[in-house]
């Protein structure tokens, strides 16, 4: 969405504000968070005001006013949307102590909580957009309905409908509905609200002083040395650079923007067509975000719903996000062979050596995943890394960072959190609507009728569910609204739990490159000024393992590495055969252009090292290999009767 380009005096008290934010969440990462409901209540006043002064009601690109000025009416939002979390934290100890669906809510609470939910949803509509408000606004409503059903039914009033009637049912269940929202912790202020108040944040931060003391830059040098030279080099440079840093990133858009204003002219420049170009950049941006350690974000949220270590759910994600990666590199590399595609001159590229010199740069990343798995909390982890961030960046005049640069990268990590924030606190309205009216298990009952109980069909349809709900949506808010409502269902055909959540989680993440919204396909268009739907097209086919994957780990527990270690390493070679086998079979070239049936075959074989039989898994592996052998043999013969 667009933002105001602030000036003069403003610009500087906003740049305070948020300065003083990032610095509040630091210090609760350090010594503690206060309780959850009331940590959650002040990240939420802190952040609306916030969203009222940077974004504009309306794009109003003819008028640069409208985007420079904060006019009165958003002033006005901005204090009045401060006042029901203030309220909060002024009469704290008398909300808690409340009875939940006992104690009346009072006018002052009712009136408060009106304005809370009114200021999110205009909120959440400025920065993030209109698709998750339709979708909060439908479940509240049927929650009022549901209520309103059930207050009419226990007063006997349901059969005698009358305008006193109906205003008394709407009264009531208006009061329940905002009593959810307002003064519980399963409402705005639930869990996912809670994670974008601690770890979102302060992640967030922790990119800040990755970017502002050059270990971001060193990820693009780092993936320009060794791939750069290679066949289809920027196309390779455009995936590695965009999984080192599409991790830290809770925006697909985001690492669009972020790398592909240096990769995409690149890559044209060598000879990928425009739209090709722009879909490689989609692709490896949105799998950053399936990337450990952090994963935008998402690994918390789901560490938080399954009530598992962080370590679990970093360890379950490696191997889909590595065989994502490899599959994108083989086919980009094939794409580039078979269209002889030659790499930049070395001249224009940093040198190996010096590179190497500096790989001490990776150091905060390393030392946050050792944190991670070795048991340490997420939060002591990302302040630990944020100091070896600082530490690294000493060395270098020209990165090294003061005082003005630990505060501009504070600022810089902090001022990302309004998109994250209004995103997580809206999802709580799904949440809260599916607690008070009860229509989880209605929507569970649902998938499995129509899917009558068959798996794979409930995988499909879930699948479907999540691509839809993902439009338009932030990873974060996409994944914890399918989950809410998409993983009971799994969880009824006795999915593992893990694989039941990272099913939705990829899902949420693909729908990023799947027509008809695909907004880091279109972002990459723009910058490719090729086709958004032909640039999207070709990201579904560069990303197509994202689409299977799901699929096979959901029934090969080893593709999550929670078997024993023989079914794991049955799970790694059979992935390694199936990223080749698709690489083969999409691109058409195996040490030449390869007919049609050797691609159906390849895609054949590799599906079917991907199936729930080891055995069948590992004879799909043996003849992708076989074949592969063939189409090289006939290649070579090839070769060597033209020469004779």
């Amino acid at each position: 969405m667009t933002k105001r380009k602030l000036d003069g005096i403003v610009a500087k008290g906003l740049w305070l504000y948020v300065l003083a934010m990032g610095i509040f969440h630091l210090y609760t990462a350090v010594f503690g968070a206060f309780e959850a409901y009331l940590q959650r209540a002040i990240h939420l006043t802190w952040v609306l005001p916030m969203v009222f002064v940077v974004y504009p009601m309306f794009e109003n690109k003819k008028s640069a006013q409208s985007q420079t000025a904060v006019p009165w009416y958003d002033w006005c939002f901005a204090v009045v949307s401060a006042v029901p979390g203030i309220y909060i934290m002024l009469n704290y100890n008398m909300i808690v102590e409340r009875m939940i669906g006992v104690d009346e809510i009072t006018a002052i609470q009712l009136i408060l909580g009106t304005i809370v939910v009114l200021a999110l949803i205009e909120a959440t509509r400025r920065a993030v957009g209109l698709p998750i408000i339709l979708v909060s606004l439908a479940f509240m409503g049927y929650c009022m309905y549901y209520m309103m059903t059930d207050i009419a039914t226990q007063s006997g009033t349901l059969g005698n409908f009358s305008l006193a009637n109906f205003c008394d049912w709407f009264s009531g269940a208006f009061k329940l509905l905002i009593e959810e929202m307002y003064l519980t912790d399963e409402g705005i202020y639930s869990s996912s609200l809670g994670v974008s108040a601690t770890l979102v944040m302060i992640f967030l931060i922790f990119g800040g002083f990755l970017e502002n003391s050059g270990v971001g830059e060193y990820f693009m040098e780092f993936a320009q040395a060794f791939t750069g030279t290679q066949a289809g080099g920027p196309a390779k440079i455009a995936v590695v650079s965009s999984c080192l840093f599409g991790s830290i990133s809770g925006s697909a858009v985001a690492n669009v923007y972020g790398t592909g204003t240096f990769t995409i002219p690149l890559m044209k420049r060598i000879g990928y067509k425009p739209y090709f170009s722009g879909a490689v950049e989609a692709v490896a941006s949105s799998g950053g975000q399936i990337m450990p350690p952090v994963m935008g974000a998402g690994a918390f949220v789901m560490a938080s719903f399954l009530n598992v270590p962080f370590s679990r759910i970093v360890v379950a994600a490696i191997l889909p996000a590595l065989l994502y990666y490899a599959a994108v590199l083989v086919m980009v590399h094939l794409t580039a062979k078979r269209d002889g595609l030659r790499g930049l001159p070395p001249e224009e590229l940093p040198e190996k050596k010096s590179v190497l010199k500096r790989a001490y740069m990776m150091s905060p990343i390393i030392l946050l995943v050792y944190l991670l798995l070795d048991g340490y909390t997420p939060m002591y982890a990302a302040i630990a890394g944020i100091v070896l961030a600082w530490g690294v960046s000493l060395p270098n005049p020209k990165r090294r960072m003061g005082p003005k640069g630990i505060l501009r990268a504070i600022h810089d990590g902090a001022k990302g959190i309004p998109v994250v924030c209004t995103a997580c606190a809206s999802a709580g309205f799904v949440l809260g609507a599916v607690a008070l009216s009860g229509i989880g298990p209605k929507i569970v009952s649902a998938v499995l009728s129509v899917s009558h109980g068959i798996p794979v069909l409930t995988l499909l349809l879930i699948a479907v569910v999540c691509l839809i709900l993902g439009m338009g949506l932030p990873t974060t808010s996409a994944y914890i609204l399918a989950a809410s409502l998409s993983v009971p269902a799994l969880g009824q055909l006795h999915f593992n739990s893990i694989a039941a959540h990272m099913f939705v989680f990829y899902y949420a993440i693909i729908s990023n490159i799947t027509p008809p919204v695909a907004l880091a396909a279109y972002a990459a268009a723009s910058i490719a000024e090729d086709s958004p739907n032909k640039t999207g097209w070709a990201a579904c086919r560069l990303g197509f393992l994202a689409f299977v994957i799901p699929f096979a780990f959901c029934y090969d527990g080893g593709l999550l590495l929670q078997l024993d270690w023989t079914h794991n390493v049955i799970s790694i070679v059979s992935g390694v055969a199936l990223v080749f086998g698709i690489g083969f079979s999409f691109t058409g070239y195996c040490g030449g252009r390869i007919p049609m049936w050797s691609r159906v075959l390849f895609a054949a074989f590799g599906l079917a090292s991907m199936w729930k039989s080891s055995l069948v898994s590992l004879g799909g592996t043996a003849a992708i290999f076989v074949l592969y052998i063939f189409c090289q043999k006939v290649f070579a013969d090839k070769k060597a009767s033209s020469a004779i």
